[in-house]
């Protein structure tokens, strides 16, 4: 009978080295597994601190009042947030996707590595200078005043890098041999861009958008500056408006006693939230559907 060989022999009696990467295997593991923990078990209680006050007060004149004096609803805040973020989303997929395509498809290489640094610069400027910058540019020197459409391009403005980078991501992903076949079929470099390219492109363009406006969502200061307060119901760009996020921002330190301001501070939060795990989910089902119709055809 042939002897086993001495590999198999190693793994049915490993020696100490062979015992102690094992034992390191293991460790690493489940420190991987308590990391999540650490970092998931703060997100949840945040969640669950916020629903826990949010929740029971929730009436439907919550989302039908407006704020006035010291109750009322977020009506006008809640229109003014989907108002704004419309406004940046517009603005920041107008400017970002076309950069991106550019930068991807035509620029030349030096040109192209500029512009993804000036973009990979900007999308780590503070809110603050954003906020900053929409208020000299488009408040004072326009003299337009506090309006909703300061605070929406402001709000794109910050949100453009992300989308650049991403579109620019995505179309830099498509695989060279796809771009050679079609052009050397006598495809135009558009009948390229918009049959082969931007399908391929688009669940990663998807989720660029979604991340810009998660962060919009969520961002207070370009709006503090620029799109100003009120708390009626916005009916137009010059207008100025309120948002969930200066509910959060002028509410939270007024104490329980005053009113329903920490109330409506909670319930703002809670509703952002909700926006945001909506628009998540909805950009990737919409993402998964494109991913499972392209599978197969450029791979």
């Amino acid at each position: 009978m042939v002897a086993a060989p001495d590999a198999d022999h190693s793994l049915l009696n490993p020696t100490g080295h062979v015992r102690r990467r094992l034992a390191l295997d293991r460790a690493v593991r489940w420190l991987l597994l308590l990391a999540f923990a650490a970092v998931l078990f703060p997100l949840l209680d945040m969640v669950y601190w916020i629903s826990a006050r949010a929740v029971p007060a929730f009436t439907w004149g919550t989302f039908t009042e407006n704020q006035v004096g010291l109750g009322g609803g977020l009506h006008a805040m809640i229109i003014g947030t989907l108002f704004l973020i419309g406004i940046a989303t517009a603005f920041a997929v107008g400017i970002g996707v076309v950069s991106g395509m550019y930068t991807a498809e035509y620029a030349p290489p030096a040109v192209a590595h500029s512009a993804r640094v000036i973009g990979n610069v900007l999308a780590g400027v503070p809110a603050i200078v954003i906020g900053y910058f929409g208020y000299y540019a488009l408040v004072l020197y326009t003299h337009w005043g506090y309006n909703s459409l300061a605070g929406g391009i402001a709000l794109g403005v910050f949100m453009v890098p992300f989308v650049f980078r991403t579109t620019d991501i995505g179309f830099a992903a498509v695989p060279r041999a796809q771009r050679e076949a079609t052009l050397a079929l006598g495809a135009r470099r558009s009948q390229y861009l918009a049959r082969v390219a931007f399908p391929i492109a688009l669940p990663t363009m998807l989720s660029g958008v979604f991340l810009a406006m998660a962060i919009g969502l969520g961002e207070t200061a370009p709006l503090i500056y620029t799109a100003g307060w009120s708390s009626s119901t916005v009916t137009g760009l010059l207008q100025p408006t309120s948002y969930l996020t200066g509910a959060i921002w002028n509410f939270y330190d007024f104490p329980s006693t005053e009113g329903s301001f920490l109330t409506l501070a909670f319930q703002a939060a809670f509703l952002l939230i909700v926006i945001s795990l909506t628009v998540n989910i909805a950009i990737q089902v919409i993402a998964d559907r494109y991913r499972r119709r392209l599978r197969g055809l450029f791979q």
